[in-house]
C-alpha cells in the first residue's frame, strides 16, 4: 500500500498536521509521501492507494483567493511557504477519477462547526464526487484565534492517522482475499 498526504496551508498549521499524519502513517504503511499541493500535481496521485487531503477552514469552508491573499500577506504570518497557488478547490477538481481510498481533514478554530464551517467537509464532498471512497468521516484539528495549533493537536493527528492506516490496510484487496 502507498499513501499520499497533501495539503494547502497558509499559516503552517495544516502543514504541521499533514506532516504529523504522514509520520504516523509511515509506521503502518510501506510507502508514504507528503507535501503541499503546490509541489504535488493531481496526476501524481494516480500511483497511490490512499489519498489524504487537508486544508484550512476560511470563511466557513475551503479557502478562496481573497482569504489566501489575506493569510499570505498577514504580517504576523511567519510560515515561509503559504499555499497561494494552485487552489485546493481546483486541485481537487483536477484529480483523476477513481475508486481509491481517501480521507479529508482541516484546521479550524475550536468552536462548533455550525459557527466555523469546515474545509474538510467540502474536501470530502469533492473526493466523493471524483469517485474516491472515504474511509472515515472528515476530521478537524484545532487552532487558536491567534492562528497557532492548540496543544495536543499533532498527537491527535498521529492517532487519527494510525486508525486510518488500520482501516486502509483492512480495505485492500489483499485483506479481502484472506
Amino acid at each position: 500500500m502507498k499513501a499520499l498526504v497533501v495539503y494547502e496551508s497558509l499559516y503552517g498549521n495544516t502543514a504541521a498536521i499533514g506532516e504529523a499524519i504522514a509520520e504516523s502513517l509511515r509506521a503502518h504503511v510501506p510507502e508514504v509521501m507528503a507535501g503541499p499541493i503546490s509541489k504535488i500535481t493531481p496526476a501524481e496521485t494516480a500511483e497511490f492507494d490512499l489519498l489524504v487531503v487537508g486544508g484550512p477552514t476560511h470563511a466557513h469552508g475551503m479557502s478562496r483567493a481573497a482569504t489566501r491573499r489575506v493569510g499570505a500577506d498577514d504580517k504576523k504570518n511567519v510560515f515561509p511557504e503559504p499555499t497561494v497557488e494552485p487552489r485546493l478547490r481546483e486541485w481537487l477538481e483536477s484529480l483523476p477519477e477513481g475508486t481509491k481510498l481517501a480521507a479529508a481533514f482541516d484546521t479550524r478554530i475550536d468552536k462548533p462547526r455550525i459557527l466555523t464551517g469546515s474545509a474538510a467537509k467540502g474536501i470530502a464532498h469533492r473526493l466523493r464526487d471524483r469517485g474516491y471512497r472515504l474511509l472515515v468521516e472528515p476530521e478537524s484539528f484545532f487552532v487558536t484565534t491567534e492562528n497557532h495549533l492548540q496543544e495536543g493537536q499533532t498527537d491527535h493527528a498521529a492517532a487519527w492517522a494510525a486508525g486510518l492506516a488500520g482501516r486502509a490496510t483492512a480495505s485492500t484487496p489483499e485483506a479481502a482475499a484472506r
